[in-house]
């Protein structure tokens, strides 16, 4: 089995934090293709931002999805999820969503701890537009940048701690998830603090992707994810534009 993990961020050092979960995770004989997006944002997190990652998400995913059983965004705010479902055969998935599901099916309320305050605005979007909200007992922000927990683990994991425990004292969470592609080592740093289980998107990602191949459903014939009609398209990337034939 071969897994694409696209990252539509454009820093390599994101692409491998993320495929080194995803390879720990995985299970054997399943292989992991790690690919970054060629244009964007280094680290998405504003609304414009997200707006060139779909592009993105879907530019690195129609280069590099040949061979491929399913594929995996590699970013929080599931870049041009719904728009891949629909234009490619297999499973795609996201890091929230598979993250998100894999809480709930852990416990009745998920806390939610992201590393940004703007992102998580359009989070709490996320989470409503999944039909989640309900079963979000809250949110709590770590604010500093990706590029401060890459450099700083230790300290980053004592903050999360404390978001953590606040989630689960206060707001009464039975599961706690990290949002983040960089948070994806988290998960393993901070759950033997924790009384509660602790989600990361890359490997409820990994874990949901192998799952679905297994299944073996099959690509809708009709409704909103059935095949792309043919369209013209200009100035697309080759592999992108080729997703238009028909």
């Amino acid at each position: 089995m071969r897994l694409l993990l696209a990252n539509p961020n454009t820093t390599q050092a994101v692409t491998d934090t993320i495929a080194a979960t995803a390879r720990a995770t995985a299970s054997p004989g399943t292989e992991i293709v790690p690919a970054t997006a060629r244009f964007g944002a280094r680290i998405i997190g504003t609304r414009s931002e997200m707006a060139i990652a779909e592009h993105a998400a879907l530019d690195v995913l129609a280069r590099e999805a040949e061979g491929c059983n399913a594929a995996i965004i590699g970013a929080s705010i599931d870049s041009g999820l719904r728009a891949a479902r629909e234009m490619f055969p297999f499973p795609v998935l996201g890091l929230t969503e598979s993250a998100l599901h894999v809480a709930c099916l852990s416990g009745a309320r998920f806390g939610a701890i992201t590393l940004s305050r703007r992102s998580a605005y359009p989070l709490r979007e996320m989470i409503e537009g999944y039909g989640l909200a309900t079963r979000c007992g809250g949110m709590r922000v770590v604010d500093c940048s990706p590029l401060d927990l890459m450099a700083n683990p230790e300290r980053v994991g004592d903050l999360v701690v404390a978001e953590a425990e606040h989630l689960v004292a206060v707001e009464m969470v039975d599961v706690v998830v990290l949002i983040g592609a960089v948070m994806a080592p988290m998960a393993a740093r901070v759950q033997a603090r924790l009384n509660v289980p602790v989600v990361e998107g890359v490997s409820a990602a990994v874990a949901l992707a192998e799952a679905l191949v297994r299944l073996r459903l099959p690509k809708p014939r009709a409704g909103g994810y059935a095949s792309l009609p043919a369209r013209e398209t200009v100035g697309l990337d080759p592999a992108l534009a080729a997703r238009f034939s028909g």
